[in-house]
């Protein structure tokens, strides 16, 4: 899906430093931006955009990649999901599987952009697709949690990344925080998703999972729980013009036991978070940042910026 180039003033970046050790993200300059209202229609009119993109190659997302590296039919998942492996380069040792997880009733489609950027630069990819009736996040979180056991076992590798968005980064912080998965997840990127609940909610009424979005839901409340040791490192994209997301701040990542740092987005909306060059860039950047831990050289050719 061809997008157009980004909006004026480019889309830029913000550290939130208070909350994370970690600080490998870029910072672009901060240039005057302009008037909120400018802002925000030029954000809604790429959202619908997006929106149009999204609804032609969403058919295409139902079903696995033909041609890629998948596991064999031996170790197929349930019916209930689908695991996409793309057919990439072979990837460093060091190097973990990035996993992708999408929103609520959509499918792997959603990261056509991202996909892309990382593939570009030899990274094993994994799409999980999972059913749009799913009524739990912690069911969710549990069906992410064999599918990634069985990509480690598939590659050889013991962590994976994940990226998720909206919904698919609260199933994959629930799998993290509540259900040990910090053992086998290094970083999780979330964009536009909603740790601290959000207000809007459509079909709240109707969708149970919808509901455990919204702000003091019981996922919500045992999120904010102690999470003492926990081994995974956050990174979360948010957007002040994300229509979604009510307030804003609710997509940062605030909680006292995790290492996390928040990345403000200006310019684009909820939809255009996973799909957009300038995001699929600071993504990729994010997923290569060091561990704490690693050496000093490895660190230092991390965090050289051009």
């Amino acid at each position: 899906m061809k997008l157009p180039p980004p909006l004026s003033p480019p889309t830029r970046f913000t550290h939130l430093t208070h909350l994370s050790r970690l600080t490998r993200l870029p910072a672009l300059p901060r240039l005057p931006g302009p008037r909120l209202s400018s802002a925000l229609l030029g954000a809604t009119a790429l959202e619908l955009f997006v929106l149009t993109g999204r609804l032609i190659v969403y058919p295409f997302g139902l079903t696995p990649e033909r041609g890629g590296t998948g596991p064999p039919a031996a170790t197929d998942p349930p019916t209930t999901a689908t695991t996409v492996t793309a057919a990439l380069p072979a990837t460093p040792a060091a190097t973990p599987p990035v996993v992708l997880l999408h929103g609520f009733v959509d499918n792997r489609s959603a990261f056509v952009v991202l996909r892309r950027a990382l593939t570009r630069h030899g990274r094993h990819l994994a799409s999980l697709n999972y059913s749009p009736l799913t009524r739990d996040v912690r069911t969710a979180a549990e069906l992410l949690g064999r599918h990634v056991e069985e990509i480690c076992a598939r590659t050889g590798h013991d962590r994976v990344d994940i990226v998720g968005h909206s919904l698919g980064g609260l199933i994959a912080r629930y799998y993290v925080q509540r259900l040990g998965g910090d053992r086998r997840v290094r970083t999780l990127v979330t964009l536009g998703t909603p740790h601290g609940g959000t207000a809007v909610a459509p079909g709240a009424g109707v969708h149970p999972i919808v509901r455990q979005m919204r702000g003091g839901s019981s996922v919500i409340e045992e999120l904010r729980g102690p999470a003492p040791g926990c081994r995974t490192r956050f990174v979360s994209f948010w957007s002040e013009l994300d229509q979604v997301m009510v307030p804003v701040e609710t997509a940062c990542v605030d909680h006292p036991d995790l290492d996390a740092v928040n990345v403000r987005v200006t310019g684009i909306g909820h939809l255009a978070l996973p799909v957009h060059p300038t995001v699929a860039a600071a993504v990729r950047e994010a997923l290569e940042a060091p561990e704490a831990g690693e050496d000093d050289a490895t660190a230092a050719g991390a965090t050289a910026v051009a």
